[in-house]
């Protein structure tokens, strides 16, 4: 398994941070309707009983909003990926559906309010992952956004650069169809409470959904 590390600088600016890594061989599907079942039931009771301003009482996503804040970001420019997708469901605006591994991830971060990294595990360059912060003019290609600015941003980096913020993830090391090895980050900017939950529910939906024995699970 990839080894995971904290840099000192986001030790002692966030020192309350704390991370859960779920690493498995999956089975990857293009679309699972008993899937969106749960998520199109799960968002619609959300619409109905959150407004937008109840967003931020979330703790993963108002600690992840700090976070960005402490860091040097704007987190009303680069919205933490929870928060964007519950801000979807709020707009009546369509969740994206990209395949079973991604599709589930949201499931899990809209439920949570986690912002999470999900990785093709082959993909990733070198055996370590550190969590660093993001320096001006640092090369970065978030999926479907382009070039990001992630100076500011928390980032994972593995020995080529930057792959995952809780904004976006590296087009480099992105799921596709054909991923068999997965990588998930869960970022707990609130701490420790919530995540163990967090990852019993992400393993849960893996095995339902991608053949999974669950996974190994790190927390960090």
């Amino acid at each position: 398994m990839i080894k995971i590390q904290v840099s000192d600088e986001i030790k002692i600016l966030w020192p309350d941070f704390a991370g859960a890594a779920i690493y498995t061989e999956v089975n990857n599907t293009p679309h699972s309707e008993t899937l969106w079942q749960q998520i199109n039931s799960y968002a619609t009771e959300y619409k109905a009983t959150h407004e937008i301003e109840d967003i931020k009482k979330n703790p993963a996503i108002t600690a992840t909003r700090e976070a960005y804040k402490k860091f040097g970001k704007d987190p009303n420019r680069y919205r933490p990926s929870s928060e964007a997708l519950c801000r979807r469901i709020l707009r009546d605006l369509p969740l994206y559906q990209i395949d079973t591994l991604v599709d589930l991830i949201n499931l899990v971060s809209i439920r949570t309010g986690y912002s999470i990294g999900g990785f093709d595990a082959d993909k990733i360059q070198g055996d370590t992952l550190t969590l660093g912060i993001g320096k001006a003019n640092e090369p970065y290609e978030g999926i479907g956004k382009g070039i990001l600015n992630i100076e500011g941003l928390p980032v994972y980096r593995d020995s080529s650069g930057g792959i995952g913020t809780p904004t976006s993830d590296h087009e480099r090391t992105k799921i596709e169809l054909g991923t068999t090895k997965f990588l998930a980050l869960i970022n707990g900017y609130s701490g420790k409470d919530g995540l163990p939950e967090a990852v019993e529910y992400m393993q849960s939906l893996l095995r339902e959904f991608t053949n999974s024995d669950g996974g190994e699970v790190t927390f960090y």
